[in-house]
């Protein structure tokens, strides 16, 4: 029995995988994961032993190929991680290029504008900025080739970086990324507004954005 076993029976804080079960948590984090992850950091997440959980994995990968899935669990690179079945490549080579065909989603145009003028920057930092997850915003950007992963942060996890291609240059006819526009200035300046009176937000809104246009026009 495992020592995270064991704990939970003496009565102390379930581990992590224990709500759901190894099998479903580890599904979870491998779908989420764009690099592979090892053994020991997902063991460690989960509260598990390595041994419990390489065993896991490989009976998932198995599972996959007997079941002829479009995806395939590979161990790579030191680690694990969910990679599509290679017999889907022409698939997917037609799905890319008519993704490259369309227009950009507002996600996207907002993901590729932080990416523009704050790169490098992790996705982390861009779903911090946009208030919500730019999983999937990143992902259609390199794939339309507008955005690469320019190095990793020196930070826990080392997380990767992205910044603009030359791609994105071309399509917006610049030279370099000093002709990108400069961000308009939305400080308004001076003082913060006191704090409205019950039932005066509406007077307090309509005063700032009079103050804004203010100091846009000025």
């Amino acid at each position: 029995m495992s020592a995270a076993s064991q704990g939970s029976r003496d009565g102390r804080d379930a581990t992590p995988a224990e709500g759901i079960g190894l099998r479903k948590a580890l599904e979870a984090i491998l779908l989420v994961i764009d690099e592979p992850v090892d053994v020991a950091v997902l063991a460690e997440v989960l509260q598990a032993e390595p041994e419990e959980v390489h065993a896991t994995l490989e009976a998932l990968r198995g599972e996959y190929a007997q079941a002829d899935r479009g995806f395939v669990l590979r161990e790579a690179a030191g680690g694990w991680r969910l990679y599509t079945d290679p017999a889907a490549q022409p698939v997917l080579e037609r799905f890319v290029q008519h993704g490259r065909s369309g227009s950009l989603s507002q996600a996207a145009l907002e993901t590729l504008a932080i990416v523009a003028y704050q790169q490098p920057v992790t996705r982390g930092q861009i779903s911090s900025i946009r208030g919500v997850d730019a999983d999937g915003a990143v992902r259609t950007l390199l794939a339309r080739g507008l955005i690469e992963e320019v190095g990793r942060e020196q930070a826990p996890g080392q997380p990767l970086l992205y910044g603009t291609t030359s791609a994105f240059l071309e399509q917006l006819g610049l030279r370099s990324l000093e002709e990108l526009p400069t961000l308009p200035d939305l400080d308004p300046g001076g003082p913060a507004p006191p704090e409205p009176e019950p039932g005066g937000y509406r007077e307090a809104r309509r005063a700032l954005a009079v103050s804004r246009d203010r100091h846009r026009d000025g």
